[in-house]
């Protein structure tokens, strides 16, 4: 398995100016279990940035770095892969459907954490061809997290493919969030994740929307700051959302969840809590 190391992350503005190149030409490279993985062996948490994203999703201060934090350092990795001449497919209108987030403990907020980043093999699914991104974060040599995020490339699809959903679960609204405009600015902000989609209504409407979109990644990360303000989000656990229907923005929006035992279930709806836009369910570890 080819591997690239890095001694700082790579940087937004060269991997954005790859993005839109990879976008624009065909790769001829078919994924197998032989890979390219890159690997950051060192990394540094900006205190400023971290507190600029609790800032933005809602978490709060404290001793560790909330449980979403991790893959916004990942994703320079995410995007020097994607934008890699031997990634086949092209990033920009690759969508998002699910991520699956499990830590084993706690990362704290002066940790230099080392980060690896690959894909897996695709698969078929009805719409396209699905694959995954793995990151996995070690403090002190020790796997502490590690995040699963599925993408789809569309294409003819395969009929009969199985589409793995988790189960909508029926849920009351615990709280109302009105969403405003400039929401997908602030998150690109502390994120670094400046997809079009989510930045302006012209921007947006380039790629088909009628006005920009929340980042799913922010609205898993507001459900879980919800849980966390509630005093239910334990310190291990493995936490899966898939994303449903693009929120636009601005908007207002109903957020549920119950708990069972060790089972958290959670949902964000429109206001009318007739479209869901995103469940999710934690498993307490």
């Amino acid at each position: 398995m080819p591997t690239r190391r890095y001694d700082d992350s790579p940087k937004f503005g060269a991997l954005y100016a790859r993005t839109v190149r990879a976008t624009l030409r065909r790769a001829d490279y078919e994924p197998d279990e032989d890979g390219l993985t890159l690997e950051l062996p060192r990394s540094a948490i900006d205190q400023d940035h971290l507190t600029a994203y609790r800032d933005v999703t809602g978490f709060q201060a404290g001793p560790a770095v909330p449980p979403t934090y991790p893959h916004v350092l990942a994703f320079p990795l995410h995007l020097d892969l994607m934008s890699d001449p031997s990634f086949p497919y092209k990033p920009m209108g690759i969508v998002h459907l699910s991520n699956t987030i499990t830590q084993k403990q706690p990362i704290p907020i002066h940790a230099e954490p080392a980060i690896r980043v690959h894909s897996t093999p695709e698969r078929p699914h009805p719409k396209g061809t699905v694959f995954d991104i793995i990151s996995e974060v070690f403090v002190d040599h020790e796997l502490v997290w590690s995040d699963l995020t599925t993408l789809l490339s569309r294409t003819a699809g395969t009929p009969g493919a199985h589409a793995d959903l988790l189960t909508d679960p029926v849920l009351p609204a615990d709280a109302w969030w009105d969403l405003h405009g400039n929401l997908g600015r602030r998150y690109a902000g502390a994120s670094g994740d400046r997809n079009p989609i989510h930045l302006f209504k012209l921007t947006a409407q380039a790629f088909g929307f009628p006005r920009q979109i929340a980042h799913g990644m922010w609205v898993k990360a507001a459900a879980l700051a919800s849980i966390q303000r509630a005093g239910h989000l334990p310190d291990a656990f493995t936490v899966r959302v898939d994303f449903r229907k693009p929120l636009l923005l601005p908007s207002r929006v109903q957020f549920g969840y119950q708990q069972t035992g060790k089972t958290i279930d959670f949902a964000v709806y429109d206001e009318s809590h007739e479209v869901t836009h995103l469940i999710g369910q934690l498993q307490e570890n």
